[in-house]
């Protein structure tokens, strides 16, 4: 069903349309990339299409054009290397910083209740909304166009791949390398602290459901937990120990 927009809605799209560098030729897509499953569940009767669909869609062409551009621009990485570097670019917050700098948030259609607990600005929905909004422009202009708009928010991010500044947070990683292959969860415990209160050493380990994945030694629980989820990635072939 093909829902029916005001004018005010048009304008709005065609504002938001003219941010992107993107002309639709449907611009019904953009709209459905726009609504969000909370608005959509309060207008049942009126059969309105939510983003969930477009959102599977734009995670699958986002990886692809992230890992393609990867993959030719630089030809030393290896596999693991490459992984890591698409998990760092293609994560929950990056996504939603790049929603944020288009201003995506402003044109969401959200339920009352994600509109009054602050959902424009809420993380996981612009990262979402943003892989939506992927979807959209992937099937109304084609690869060619989504992966230049794609290449372009992403620019700064893949920067820092050429410059080797890719590896911060291991935490990240692990998260989007697991997350990618199931829904396990992920779970840090110090098993031990020893040293007196100005000078301590945490030890932590790291859990993927109930298997242990990585051990690490800090001087803050951070610091611990950044080493553990660091042998993580290296028992899971991620990252090379060293």
């Amino acid at each position: 069903m093909i829902e029916v927009l005001t004018k005010k809605r048009l304008d709005a799209l065609s504002r938001l349309s003219n941010t992107l560098g993107v002309q639709f030729t449907d611009i019904n897509l953009l709209h459905q990339a726009l609504t969000h499953t909370s608005y959509a569940n309060e207008c049942k009767k009126s059969l309105i299409s939510h983003n969930e669909r477009l959102e599977f869609l734009g995670d699958a062409v986002l990886d692809l054009i992230v890992s393609e551009y990867l993959f030719r621009q630089f030809s030393h990485l290896p596999e693991g290397e490459l992984t890591k570097a698409r998990a760092v670019i293609v994560c929950e917050p990056t996504l939603a910083r790049c929603a944020a700098e288009l201003g995506i948030g402003e044109y969401l259609f959200l339920g009352k209740g994600e509109t009054s607990s602050g959902g424009r600005e809420r993380v996981s929905i612009l990262a979402d909304s943003f892989e939506a909004v992927i979807g959209a422009i992937y099937l109304d202009s084609g690869f060619l166009q989504v992966s230049n708009f794609v290449l372009k928010q992403l620019q700064a991010d893949l920067n820092l791949v050429a410059r080797g500044e890719y590896v911060k947070d291991y935490k990240t990683v692990l998260q989007e390398v697991v997350q990618k292959k199931n829904d396990s969860r992920i779970t840090y415990e110090i098993i031990s602290e020893n040293g007196p209160d100005h000078n301590k050493l945490f030890e932590v380990i790291v859990l993927v459901n109930t298997d242990l994945f990585g051990k690490g030694l800090g001087k803050s629980k951070k610091e611990a937990e950044q080493y553990a989820a660091k042998q993580a990635l290296v028992k899971l072939g991620i990252i090379n120990n060293n």
